[in-house]
C-alpha cells in the first residue's frame, strides 16, 4: 500500500571526505537556496517505467507546496488522483471513484510511511542537517545546465522500497527540475517540473478537504 501511495507522487552523516570541495560547495549553495522557498507552484510530467512494459506510462499534473509540510499533487486533467497533506493528515483522493484514503502523518504515522514520504521532501530540503539525517549522497554530476544528485536512503526499511533516488536542480538558481525514484523491482518514476513559480500566494483551501456526500473514506493499514 505504501509503494502504491508514493507512486502517485511525485521526493547521511556528513558527506564522505572523498567528495571534492566543489561538490560540498554546490550542495551547500543548494541547501541555502531552499531557505528562500516558502511556497511553490509547478507543472510536472510523470513518467512511470516498468520492465514489463515496452512504453512508459506518462501523465501530467500540478504541484503546490508550502512550508513546512503542506502539499497538493493533482495528477491528470481533470484530476484522477489528488494527494493532499496538511499537518498531521494526508488524503489520497480518487474523484472519479468517489473514494479517498486517509493517512496519519507526523509522530502518529507508521515508521515506514514516514521514511517513504521523506523521499518526497528530498527535492525541497529544509536544511542540510535534515537531508543528511535521511540520505547518503552517492554522486553529483553536472549535465545540460543542471546538477544531478544521486542519493540513497539511510534507513534499511526505506531501501526495501526505494534503493536510490535522483534529484535534478538548475545550475543557475538551484530550482527543482526533476526527481526520479528507483524501485526494488527495477521500475522507475520520474517527475519533470516546468512553469515553476516561487513563493506565489496560495489560498489555504488548496490544502483543505472534506469528503463530499457520497464519498467513501478508508484508512489503510501500511
Amino acid at each position: 500500500m505504501i509503494k502504491t501511495l508514493i507512486a502517485i507522487l511525485s521526493i547521511t552523516c556528513l558527506l564522505p571526505t572523498a567528495f571534492a570541495t566543489d561538490t560540498n560547495a554546490v550542495l551547500n549553495a543548494w541547501f541555502a537556496a531552499q531557505k528562500n522557498v516558502k511556497t511553490l507552484s509547478a507543472d510536472f510530467t510523470q513518467i512511470r517505467a516498468f520492465k514489463t512494459l515496452t512504453m512508459p506510462l506518462t501523465a501530467h499534473g500540478h504541484l503546490w507546496f508550502a512550508v513546512p509540510d503542506k502539499f497538493r499533487w493533482e495528477l491528470g486533467a481533470p484530476p484522477r488522483t489528488i494527494a493532499l497533506r496538511r499537518g498531521n493528515v494526508m488524503f489520497v483522493i480518487y474523484p472519479l471513484l468517489k473514494r479517498a484514503e486517509r493517512y496519519p502523518m507526523g509522530a502518529a504515522a507508521p515508521q515506514r510511511l514516514r521514511e517513504s514520504l521523506s523521499l518526497l521532501d528530498a527535492g525541497l530540503p529544509r536544511s542540510r542537517q535534515a537531508f543528511d539525517a535521511q540520505f547518503n549522497v552517492l554522486s553529483l554530476q553536472q549535465t545540460n545546465g543542471a546538477w544531478q544528485l544521486a542519493a540513497q536512503p539511510k534507513s534499511a526499511a526505506a531501501r526495501q522500497t526505494f534503493p536510490e533516488l535522483e534529484i535534478v536542480f538548475s545550475t543557475n538558481d538551484f530550482s527543482l527540475a526533476g526527481t526520479e525514484l528507483f524501485f526494488v523491482d527495477g521500475s522507475t518514476m520520474r517527475n519533470d517540473f516546468t512553469n515553476e513559480t516561487l513563493n506565489p500566494p496560495l489560498a489555504p483551501k488548496l490544502f483543505q478537504w472534506q469528503p463530499p456526500p457520497g464519498y467513501t473514506v478508508t484508512q489503510p493499514v501500511p
